[in-house]
């Protein structure tokens, strides 16, 4: 299951069914949890580096181990996880202890076997890639040839072989000759899940940049400028900030981007640049409290997006523990709470509504009220199954969906 963000500065991987439980039943526990990055001090610029992690992507599996990079601001590791579930014994030249023998005391020789053991999970750090940045890492993508992999900061974007610690290539540089001239910076970034040479990024200016890597070693130029027109009647102080992407993913087909922004979802096609061809608003509600995020740096929080398998629904996350689903094909959406309530075993998650002054249901919930220290940022979807993953602030909630689902 892909990550559903970081939420500290430990990593945890989960497993799903219990060997005992039918398909389908599943009970979580935690697999394996391990220190990925540990404080740092940059003494040249007199700046601490946090252990916080920024970004966590799996490789494609090539053998019984997983593989996964991990990111802070400044330091990028490739871990290997492995799984230990027997034991060798009746070696020849040691004892139980696993000390040499006086070989004088071998008289026979006997052929070593495997017993079982308790499971145990290793995790070993297999490269480091350090010194690629000069600004704080934002988005790592791995790219569909499986051997490279791409790191962005605010204003660079380097190339890495997965095999190569000590260089890297900068394939996109926006830094202008004079910072004074900086007007915008690169917000996330993503290989196309088929095509190793194409890779997007988008802009704090809104816009979407679509890169073909056998065009120049050196992408500064784009192939493609994806760029919604702003609306003269809806221009405001705040208009910028709410239009800079916080996350674009392709989708599993590779025809569609999905971009969030502070109040919407976008559905981009490949083919057509001029504007999305679908736009959902997540929590419209917002727009007229737009000062005081402003005033409570809420308004640059950075909301994920996702798609399901099929690329027919998508997800994101919003304040008071909601998140948001929205349905391509029957235009119907939905929010949902991530609670202690709605996590116990079978619970059925009830739609949440929003309500703006007038008249209230007896369970809608003033915008008034919505809690805006409770907000899900990291949210996944397994790639086969209706499977999700929900992070709200220092809790993973992993839901389900029962069959014949209304929704997906």
């Amino acid at each position: 299951m892909g990550s559903p963000g970081p939420t500290s500065t430990e990593e945890a991987s989960r497993i799903g069914e219990s060997k005992n439980a039918p398909h389908g039943q599943g009970e979580y526990d935690v697999y394996s949890t391990f220190q990925s990055h540990e404080p740092e001090f940059d003494y040249l610029k007199s700046l601490e580096i946090e252990e916080k992690i920024n970004k966590i992507k799996w490789l494609p599996q090539q053998n019984a181990a997983h593989s996964l990079l991990s990111t802070n601001d400044k330091t990028i590791k490739l871990w290997k996880i492995t799984e230990r579930d027997k034991r060798p014994e009746g070696y020849n030249l040691k004892d139980e202890e696993g000390k040499l023998k006086d070989l004088s005391t071998v008289t026979s020789l006997q052929v070593p076997v495997l017993k079982p053991m308790d499971l145990m999970v290793e995790v070993s750090p297999r490269r480091i890639f350090a010194n690629g940045h000069t600004y704080h890492i934002n988005s790592i993508s791995v790219n569909s040839d499986c051997e490279t992999y791409m790191s962005a900061d605010d204003l660079r974007i380097n190339l890495w072989h997965l095999a190569i610690t000590d260089r890297s290539f900068n394939i996109v540089d926006i830094k202008p000759a004079n910072m004074e001239d900086l007007t915008e910076v690169i917000t996330a970034s993503e290989f196309h899940p088929h095509h190793c040479n194409l890779f997007v990024y988008s802009s704090s200016k809104g816009s979407l940049r679509l890169c073909d890597m056998r065009a120049a070693a050196l992408c500064d130029k784009h192939s493609k400028l994806f760029e919604e027109p702003e609306d003269p009647s809806n221009r405001s102080f705040f208009s910028e900030i709410i239009s800079s992407v916080s996350d674009v993913k392709f989708s599993h087909s590779g025809r569609y981007m999905l971009t969030r922004d502070y109040l919407t979802v976008k559905v981009w096609d490949l083919n057509m640049e001029a504007r999305p061809i679908e736009t959902y608003q997540v929590h419209d509600y917002l727009r007229s409290k737009l000062c005081s995020l402003y005033e409570s740096d809420c308004i640059f929080d950075k909301f994920e997006c996702a798609w399901n398998g099929s690329d027919s629904v998508i997800m994101t996350g919003a304040y008071n523990n909601f998140f948001r689903m929205f349905d391509r094909n029957t235009k119907r959406d939905v929010t949902l709470e991530a609670s202690r309530e709605s996590s116990k075993p079978r619970a059925v998650l009830k739609p949440r509504r929003v309500c703006v002054g007038g008249k209230r249901r007896r369970d809608d919930i003033s915008v008034d009220s919505l809690d805006f220290t409770k907000k899900i940022l990291h949210t996944a979807w397994h790639p086969a199954e209706n499977i999700i993953a929900i992070a709200a602030t220092n809790n993973l909630y992993i839901f389900q969906d029962k069959v014949n689902s209304d929704m997906h």
